[in-house]
């Protein structure tokens, strides 16, 4: 399971949530402490590429152009 993204690559949240999701599937939905530290690093992971893709569509929105009023 890759938990480190690459340096000149950030995933997508949905890249992530896919991650999380087989980490839970493949603890059978009990996390083992150190399973519970990369579930940690991956949610926080999310969180940024969530928070990224926002303030991305936000930019996108703020540059196209207007109605007239």
């Amino acid at each position: 399971m890759a938990t480190t993204p690459s340096p000149d690559r950030r995933r997508s949240a949905d890249e992530v949530n896919q991650e999380i999701r087989a980490l839970w599937l493949s603890a059978g939905g009990r996390l083992r402490p150190d399973e519970r530290l990369v579930y940690e690093q991956l949610v926080t992971e999310w969180a940024e590429a969530e928070a990224e893709a926002e303030r991305d569509a936000d930019a996108t929105a703020d540059s196209s152009p207007t109605h007239a009023a």
